[in-house]
């Protein structure tokens, strides 16, 4: 048996791109836990305020946590450039197409076996 350790995936929002992303391992379950802890807590905190300060920087965390599962996650992208060279996983977050940015934290949040509301943080 040969295992791979990443999957590719074509993407479905954009004609063309693919992307690579790394499977869950037990040692990569315990890196992203100790990464998101915190913040993840610090989310529920806010979301139990009212104030629209609270929800402002709990929607910002939650952006915080979808970058973190990106870079976390993202091997390589195929078959897109931004501006003219290869996209990166890192030029993917700062100057990449969101659209292509969520439909790639998707995959990586249901490779790891997360569920619906999970997958909501």
């Amino acid at each position: 048996m040969n295992y791979e350790s990443t999957i590719t995936v074509q993407s479905s929002v954009l004609e063309g791109v693919s992307f690579t992303i790394q499977r869950m391992s037990f040692g990569r379950r315990i890196e992203l836990t100790s990464r998101i802890r915190e913040i993840g807590a610090k989310i529920q905190y806010l979301d139990a305020g009212d104030s629209i300060e609270d929800k402002l920087e709990s929607a910002l965390i939650s952006n915080e946590i979808d970058r973190l599962y990106l870079e976390w996650g993202l091997k390589e992208i195929h078959g897109l450039t931004v501006d003219g060279t290869d996209a990166t996983p890192a030029r993917l977050v700062t100057d990449g197409p969101e659209k292509l940015f969520r439909e790639v934290v998707e995959a990586i949040k249901s490779e790891c076996g997360l569920s619906g509301e999970e997958r909501k943080n």
